[in-house]
This record gives structure tokens, C-alpha cells and sequence, in this order.
């Protein structure tokens, strides 16, 4: 419902905005370019759908090898002592942790669509242990916390929205996608062990928590002491060391397990061509909202109003036109995937606002839409302290990434 309001104020607002333009100037020129901008940004719509279509049913088959050569198992019970300890009401060993590792997978391959799935299935699992089925349980609003900030580790979707649009390196937002997805999850999974008085001093929660940290503590004590150019190229040298690193290892684990390799990849790519065209109409609906809100002037005057704010306070003006896709993010997901790419046409991929809608893109996960279609699956009417520790997270990533952009694409 809040899509559809968002969706219902932005062509009213351009037709309102075209209408007072008419009025002031006498310009009726305005009303062509409102209506030329549905007919263009429902045709960018399509080819950008219908692009993506290769790169996730490559990703989606890939993820298919390692679910039947058992690697997403081996990682399902190598994460077990740490999801122990913020789970600490889940019985050890059920099934229920290899659900929720499959779809925190997903989300940390940058494969949003797919991930879905398998946290509806791990919900319905955890609903099956919760004693009270009208309210959510701890181990609920852990998984949906961690699911809604999103933390990726490879963003392939907007790597390949990137080149769609374009850019010269499409990896090139990679490091910076990881640090601002690390702090919202980061900033999401203390809040929920706070909120659930879950010992923070637990040696093995602490251990991880510091390795991770003073992983991410490095790579920003690099960027800020690295030339430019070496930075983006060695962010894309890593991204794509990790990415052929992990087909190579899904393929050889399936070889040795006797698994059809290329079988399991054509099954996995049928689901994430489905998955491709099944977003066209949503990325359609988006786009021609947006692009007639540009066409008639509104997103410019929105954007002055904010780059206005963003001077008073001594902060780079630059980025202001990245704040209507930071407010979009945690409300609708392909709302946010729409100002995203229309940032990158009207910036450029690699400009830097261009850039920072990529990483706002990937710091987070749509909270609300997260809360009420994994809540909602399951009839979860009280949410308790779900939504306070998502918008959090939502926070955190949102700080980190307009922190982070200029340090890396100034």
C-alpha cells in the first residue's frame, strides 16, 4: 500500500507541477515532455528487465550447483555456533538453520529476488516453533532484522544494473557497498541483541563481531589512504577474485560429488529467468512514475530544496540528489531500484551521485516491504520491536554510504 501511494503522489505531483508551469509561463510544451517521458522510461524499463535476465539465471544456476553439491549445507553448519548464540531459542540442528542460511546467502550474493523464497520457507519453519502465532517470536525478529539490512557480500545485481547503464567498471562500488551493508547490519543485529538481552560479551558473538569489524576498519584506513584510481581498480580486482573464486569452488564441489554440474545450472537459470521477467512490470511501473516527476521539473525543485539543506549544515550539495533514493529504500525496493537507474541515466553511471544510489541500493534491504511479506506469510500480527531495529539498521546504512562515496569516488 505505501508503494501506491508513492506510486499515485508522483504522477499526480508531475501533471500538478506541469499544470503550474503552464499557468506562470504559458508553456504548454511541459505537458509533451511529462507525456514522452511515460513512452522512453517504459521502454528503458523493459531493455534494463530483459538485460539483467542473462546475469540472474547465471547467478541463480550457479547458487543451484552449490545448493545440490552441498556447499550451502557445509556453510549452513559452519555458521551454526555463531547462529547459536543470537538464536539462542532454536533448537540445535534443526532444519530451520539451513533455511535461514540460503536465503542470507541470497541476500549476500546481491540476489534479492531469489532470497525471498527461502526466507518465506525459513519463516514458515520458525513459525512452526513459535508458541505464540499471532506474535513474532525472538528468533523471528533476529532473522527478519538480518534479513531487512541486507548485508551483501557480492552485489551482482547492481554490478550488472551497472553495466547496463554503462559504467566503465561495474564492480567499481563494491568495497563500498560491503562497508555500507556491514554497518546497517552491524548496527541492526546489536540492537536486536539489546532489544532481546542476548549477551553481547558472548566470546564467540565478540570474536566475530571484532574480526568482521577490524576487517571493514581496514579496508576504510585503505581507501582513505589510496589514490583514486588504484582504489576502484583494486575494489574490482577483489570482486571478481571472490566471484570466479566461488563458481569455481560450487563447480568442483559439485564434480566431486558426482552431481550433474550442468544440469543443476540450467534448472537454477530457468527460476532466475522467471525471476527476471517477473520484475518488468514492477521496474516499468517505477520508472514511468519517476521519469514524468523529472520531466516536469518537480524532482529538480525537490532536489535544490534538499542540496539548500545539505549547505546549511556544511555538507557536499553533490549529494543531494541521491536523498529521494535513500528515502525510497527502506519503503519499497523496486521504488528504489527505479531512482537508482534513473539517477545513472540522468548522471551518469559513474558520477558520483550515480555511484551513491548504486551503494544506497546495496546497503539495505526494503524494510517494510521485508517485515510485511515475511510477517504476513505467517499471520504475525504483533511485530513487537521488529520495525525500531530495521529502520536502525535502515539508518546506519544510509550514514555509512554518504559517508563512504566521497572517500572513494570524490
Amino acid at each position: 500500500m505505501i508503494l501506491n501511494y508513492i506510486w499515485i503522489a508522483l504522477i499526480l505531483a508531475a501533471v500538478l507541477m506541469g499544470l503550474v508551469q503552464c499557468l506562470m509561463t504559458g508553456e504548454v510544451g511541459v505537458f509533451s515532455d511529462i507525456l514522452n517521458a511515460t513512452f522512453s522510461s517504459a521502454k528503458s524499463g523493459f531493455e534494463i528487465s530483459i538485460g539483467l535476465t542473462g546475469v540472474l539465471a547465471m547467478w541463480m544456476g550457479i547458487m543451484k550447483i552449490g545448493e545440490r553439491a552441498g556447499v550451502v549445507n557445509t556453510l549452513a553448519r559452519g555458521v551454526t555456533p555463531f547462529f547459536s548464540r543470537i538464536f539462542p531459542d532454536l533448537p540445535k540442528g534443526h532444519p530451520v538453520y539451513g533455511s535461514m542460511f540460503m536465503n542470507i546467502a541470497a541476500n549476500m550474493l546481491g540476489l534479492d529476488n531469489a532470497a525471498t523464497p527461502m526466507g518465506l520457507r525459513a519463516m514458515t519453519e520458525l513459525q512452526e516453533l513459535n508458541t505464540d502465532k499471532q506474535r513474532a517470536s525472538n528468533a523471528m525478529i533476529m532473522f527478519v532484522v538480518l534479513g531487512a539490512s541486507g548485508l551483501t557480500l557480492v552485489p551482482t545485481t547492481i554490478m550488472a544494473y551497472r553495466a547496463q547503464m554503462g559504467a566503465a567498471n561495474p564492480a567499481d562500488v563494491f568495497l563500498p557497498i560491503l562497508i555500507a551493508t556491514y554497518c546497517s547490519t552491524l548496527t541492526g543485529l546489536i540492537a536486536t541483541c539489546i532489544a532481546q538481552r542476548i549477551r553481547l560479551w558472548d566470546k564467540m558473538l565478540l570474536g566475530v563481531i571484532a574480526v568482521l569489524t577490524a576487517v571493514v576498519a581496514l579496508l576504510i584506513w585503505g581507501a582513505t589512504r589510496l589514490p583514486q584510481t588504484t582504489l576502484s581498480a583494486l575494489s574490482a580486482a577483489i570482486a571478481a577474485i571472490l566471484l570466479l573464486g566461488l563458481i569455481c569452488w560450487f563447480i568442483i564441489r559439485g564434480a566431486r560429488k558426482h552431481v550433474n554440474v550442468y544440469e543443476a545450472f540450467i534448472d537454477g537459470a530457468k527460476d532466475g529467468f522467471g525471476t527476471a521477467v517477473g520484475i518488468i512490470p514492477d521496474l516499468i511501473a517505477i520508472l514511468v512514475a519517476v521519469g514524468m516527476f523529472r520531466a516536469s521539473g518537480a524532482m529538480a525543485l525537490l532536489e535544490q530544496a534538499i542540496a539548500y539543506l545539505f549547505s546549511l549544515v556544511g555538507l557536499n550539495t553533490d549529494l543531494a540528489a541521491a536523498v529521494p533514493t535513500a528515502l525510497m529504500k527502506p519503503l519499497s525496493g523496486s521504488g528504489a531500484r527505479g531512482l537508482m537507474l534513473e539517477a545513472m541515466t540522468t548522471y551518469g553511471a559513474d558520477s558520483l551521485v550515480g555511484r551513491l544510489c548504486c551503494i544506497l541500493q546495496g546497503s539495505t534491504d526494503t524494510t517494510f516491504y521485508v517485515l510485511a511479506v515475511y510477517f504476513g506469510s505467517v499471520g504475525i500480527r504483533d511485530t513487537r520491536h521488529a520495525v525500531a531495529c530495521c529502520l536502525l539498521a535502515d539508518l546506519a546504512g544510509i550514514i555509512a554510504a554518504f559517508a563512504i562515496a566521497p572517500v572513494f569516488f570524490a
